[in-house]
């Protein structure tokens, strides 16, 4: 059995809000109990690289929250702090442009999950884990249809962090059940994924059961 754990990132564009959250309730329920259980769901309402509106992501947020701590999952708001702190949330994800770790860390408290992406560097990933960050994301190690990514990474990245620290890392960007065996022998604490889980051929439930007899 391995310790990879799933981290979930919301589809670009969420039209049904309920609909998504029955959605969402069916998937922790399916996976809660299996090596697949869900740790953590990045709330991402941003299609090419323009968010959704503050009130979108606080109601999605309002509506997730509660069921995702049913299931001993937290959630994350992707870039915000600001929103973070305003939902109830239990941290924020944020990219390099989306400010420091010790700005969100004062925001949020000791509590918070704070992650930060570091594409393929290994340099921005120490950065981050010296200023206090509780994970380090690393991609893209696929291509991906959510978002344009500017960087690509290999496993060896993944093998090479687990050996030097103890800071988890994530594997982000195109992670399906078909391509994630690499990265989860590599090491990585979570695989980030988003389109494999909810445009699943076989649909999200499918899904958790593939990556419940990968882990």
């Amino acid at each position: 059995m391995s310790d990879t754990r799933l981290y979930l990132i919301t589809p670009p564009v969420i039209e049904n809000m309920d609909a998504f959250a029955a959605e969402f309730e069916a998937v922790l329920k399916a996976a809660h109990g299996t090596p697949a259980q869900i740790a953590c769901l990045q709330i991402r309402l941003k299609k090419d690289n323009v968010p959704a509106s503050d009130d979108r992501i606080l109601e999605l947020a309002r509506k997730l929250l509660p069921l995702a701590h049913a299931h001993d999952c937290i959630i994350l708001i992707n870039d915000r702090a600001d929103l973070a702190k305003k939902s109830g949330a239990d941290g924020v994800h944020l990219g390099q442009e989306d400010g420091a770790v010790k700005a969100a860390r004062d925001l949020l408290g000791q509590e918070a999950s704070i992650g930060v992406t570091c594409h393929n560097s290994r340099h921005l990933a120490m950065i981050a884990g010296e200023q206090g960050a509780d994970y380090v994301a690393f991609g893209a190690f696929f291509p991906t249809d959510t978002k344009q990514a500017r960087t690509s990474a290999s496993p060896d990245l993944i093998q090479w962090w687990v050996e030097a620290t103890t800071l988890p890392c994530v594997a982000i960007g195109g992670v399906r059940p078909e391509n994630a065996p690499p990265l989860i022998a590599a090491g990585a604490d979570f695989l980030a994924v988003s389109s494999g889980l909810w445009q699943h051929p076989q649909g999200p439930k499918a899904a958790i059961k593939a990556f419940a007899a990968l882990l």
